[in-house]
């Protein structure tokens, strides 16, 4: 019936596994829970592994650091049953019926693809954290995403995640890319987990500029098409007004008073926007 996935990196899983047994064991599914730490070397390792003693749950250990995608690939390939569900490690079901919604789901639509969306909680987190929280709340809520995703297996292994992407950023939207560009849907559904672990403004800024050297890998390494992201598309509407230089020497001026107001309690998201396009033009120039 359901084989469950929790790609795991330095993440104490137990309270997640613990719920999705509850309510897969309260409707009486045929199901597994596969979670598999990307060799992170974590101390919570130790609790992690206390999950192996629930039903039907299994937890391994990569020897090796694969990624995120290339961790779940090979989540899928050990799985067992007709559909994935795919959640990341630090999510956690808004209701006690989420597996039910999604068994019901697949009973009675023809899809094969579903994703169940994303929330944030409303409270304020630490101040070091509003960059992230704010993101989250005011564009990831809005965006398609792999953290909460149902997929059939078959379709799944037809087209996993492109192995090639070792570095972190945009292999969500590589992975979709590939499934519309081959005719499949993707359908949205009210069904979403919250996302707990945030991460200081500081190491999620480090990150974005991570995925965006990533994003210029996949882009001329044709992985990606310019109409898929909107950082691509601006920075084309600029080369065409010839300005990317200039672009890239008004961030490089600007980047450590942007950044003051990224670090800081009231980050602004156009302020974002404007620093990720700067700073992928300043890597293009």
């Amino acid at each position: 019936m359901l084989s469950i996935l929790i790609p795991v990196y330095n993440y104490n899983v137990l309270l997640l596994v613990n719920e999705l047994v509850k309510q897969c064991r309260f409707i009486g599914i045929t199901f597994e829970i596969l979670c598999q730490d990307d060799a992170s070397n974590s101390s919570k390792n130790i609790i992690n592994h206390k999950i192996n003693l629930l039903p039907n749950v299994t937890f391994f250990v990569n020897e090796s650091n694969l990624g995120r995608g290339k961790n779940i690939n090979s989540l899928a390939r050990k799985s067992k049953y007709d559909w994935l569900l795919i959640l990341d490690c630090d999510t956690f079901p808004a209701q006690n019926d989420f597996i039910k919604k999604y068994v019901t789901i697949i009973s009675e639509s023809a899809e094969k693809i579903f994703f169940g969306g994303i929330l944030y909680e409303n409270k304020k987190p630490q101040k070091e954290q509003y960059l992230r929280w704010i993101y989250g709340q005011k564009r990831e809520t809005k965006s398609i995403l792999t953290s909460n995703l149902l997929i059939q297996k078959d379709v799944f292994l037809q087209y996993p995640f492109d192995e090639i992407i070792t570095k972190y950023g945009y292999e969500d939207l590589c992975f979709f890319a590939v499934l519309k560009s081959n005719h499949f849907e993707i359908s949205r559904i009210e069904n979403p987990t919250y996302h707990l672990n945030l991460e200081t403004s500081l190491l999620f800024l480090n990150k974005t500029k991570t995925a965006l050297e990533n994003l210029i890998f996949l882009y001329d390494s044709n992985k990606i098409a310019s109409e898929e992201s909107k950082i691509i598309k601006s920075f084309d509407f600029l080369e065409k007004l010839k300005t990317t230089r200039f672009s890239a020497f008004l961030f490089r001026k600007n980047q450590a008073k942007m950044e003051r107001n990224l670090l800081s309690q009231n980050p602004s998201l156009f302020l974002f926007d404007l620093y990720k396009l700067g700073y992928y033009c300043n890597l293009k120039k």
